[in-house]
C-alpha cells in the first residue's frame, strides 16, 4: 500500500494589512443583542490581549476566494515541479465559497471546479471536490487525499484551503476582528516508502449540542437587517469544547503512530486565539506529565494573519517550510503534527514524517 508525502506547497498572503485602528468606528454588541457601552478602543485593547491578533489581512475588492486559491496552487505546482496535468484530484477546503463583495455566498459552480478552470488542467478525469468540515477542512482534505491515495484512486492531488471571512462577518460583532482572508496549498503524491509521509489520523464529530457553537446567524443588531447571514462564533462554548477534547485527539493520534509527544518536532494548529492554543498544547504536554513546553513547538502567525479558518495551517506550513519564519525549520526525518478543530463541532489530526531527503 503507497504513502502520502507534500512534495510541493505554496500560498497567498493578501497585502492589505489591517490594524485594530481600522475598527475605531465600530459599534458593537454582544450576544443578547445589546450595544456595548464600553468605549470601542478598551474593545479592541481587550480584544489584543485575549487573541494576541495586532493584526489581519484582507482580498482586494476585485479579488475572490478563488483568485486566492489559484495563486497558492500555481505556488505549489511550481514548487512540486510538476505538470498540472499529472494531477487526479482537486480536494478545496473551504465554508464559504466564492463570497461576493455583498456577502453572498456561491457554491455552484463549486469552488474546485472554478479552480481547476483557472489552473487550466484540461484532463476531463481530474476530480474536483469541495470539502465543507468547518476550520478543520484542509487537515481532512489532507486525510481524504491519503485515503484516496492509500485506495489506488490517485497518485497526485492538489489540496487546497482558502477562504475571505472578511466579506462574511457581522460589523456589529467584535469577533469580525479575529477573522481575516488567505489561502495555502499542498501537492501530495504517493511513495512506496510506507515509512514517510502521513502515517497516522484521526478525525472525531460532535454534532449534538456543539452544532450551533460556530454557525451562521443573523446581526447582532437587532435593528440592521436580519435576514442577512453572518459568521458567528460562541467564543466561550468553542473554548470549553477545545481545551477537554483537542489534547485528547492529538494524544490519541501520537499513540496511534506508536510515537511519544517527545518525538514531535512541530505542532501546526489551527490559529483562532493564541489563548486557547496555547491552552490547548499546554494541556497536551500535561498529559505526558510534563508542566511546561517550548513554546517554539508551536509557531503561531495568528498575531499578524489573524484566523484565515481552512488556510491557517496549509500557509504555516509553507511559510515554515521555505524559510519564512524566522527561527522556524523541519527537518529532514522529523514528525510533525498538522491538527485543527471548528465548526461541526470537529477535530482532526495527522502525523505526518519528513522523508531524509528535500522536504
Amino acid at each position: 500500500m503507497p504513502n502520502t508525502v507534500i512534495i510541493g506547497s505554496g500560498s497567498y498572503i493578501p497585502e492589505n494589512v489591517i490594524e485594530g485602528s481600522f475598527f475605531k468606528d465600530s459599534i458593537f454588541y454582544d450576544d443578547n443583542n445589546q450595544l456595548i457601552e464600553k468605549p470601542t478602543e478598551e474593545i479592541i485593547e481587550k480584544f489584543v490581549d485575549i487573541t494576541e491578533i495586532e493584526r489581519r489581512r484582507y482580498l482586494d475588492p476585485e479579488d475572490f476566494n478563488s483568485d486566492l486559491a489559484h495563486r497558492a496552487s500555481v505556488s505549489a505546482i511550481e514548487d512540486a515541479g510538476i505538470d498540472k496535468e499529472e494531477i487526479d484530484y482537486i480536494i478545496f477546503a473551504t465554508n464559504f465559497g466564492e463570497v461576493d463583495t455583498d456577502g453572498v455566498p456561491n457554491f455552484m459552480p463549486s469552488l474546485s471546479a472554478r479552480l481547476k478552470g483557472k489552473l487550466g488542467i484540461k484532463r476531463r478525469d481530474c476530480v474536483n471536490y469541495d470539502m465543507i468540515f468547518g476550520c478543520p477542512g484542509w487537515v481532512e482534505s489532507l486525510i481524504l487525499a491519503d485515503t484516496m491515495i492509500k485506495a489506488g484512486k490517485a497518485k497526485t492531488v492538489l489540496v487546497v484551503g482558502a477562504e475571505t471571512l472578511s466579506r462574511v462577518t457581522d460589523p456589529f460583532d467584535r469577533n469580525k476582528m479575529i477573522f481575516s482572508d488567505g489561502a495555502g496549498a499542498v501537492v501530495v503524491k504517493a511513495t512506496d516508502d510506507t515509512t514517510v509521509g502521513v502515517i497516522a489520523d484521526n478525525t472525531l464529530c460532535d454534532n449534538g449540542e456543539e452544532i450551533c457553537f460556530l454557525e451562521n446567524a443573523p446581526s447582532l443588531n437587532l435593528e440592521s437587517d436580519q435576514s442577512k447571514l453572518y459568521i458567528r462564533m460562541r467564543g466561550r462554548k468553542i473554548y470549553e469544547y477545545a481545551l477537554k477534547n483537542v489534547p485528547d485527539a492529538i494524544k490519541a493520534t501520537i499513540e496511534k503512530a506508536d510515537l511519544d509527544i517527545s518525538d514531535i518536532s512541530k505542532i501546526l494548529i489551527h490559529q483562532a486565539n493564541a489563548k486557547m492554543d496555547y491552552a490547548m498544547i499546554g494541556r497536551l504536554f500535561k498529559l505526558y506529565g510534563q508542566k511546561e513546553y517550548d513554546h517554539a513547538i508551536s509557531p503561531m502567525t495568528i498575531q499578524e494573519l489573524g484566523n484565515s479558518s481552512v488556510a491557517t495551517v496549509p500557509t504555516l506550513f509553507d511559510l515554515i517550510r521555505k524559510g519564512k519564519m524566522e527561527g522556524q525549520q523541519f527537518t529532514p526525518g522529523s514528525h510533525i503534527l498538522f491538527t485543527s478543530v471548528g465548526a461541526g463541532m470537529n477535530i482532526n489530526c495527522v502525523v505526518y514524517k519528513f522523508p531524509q531527503g528535500n522536504i
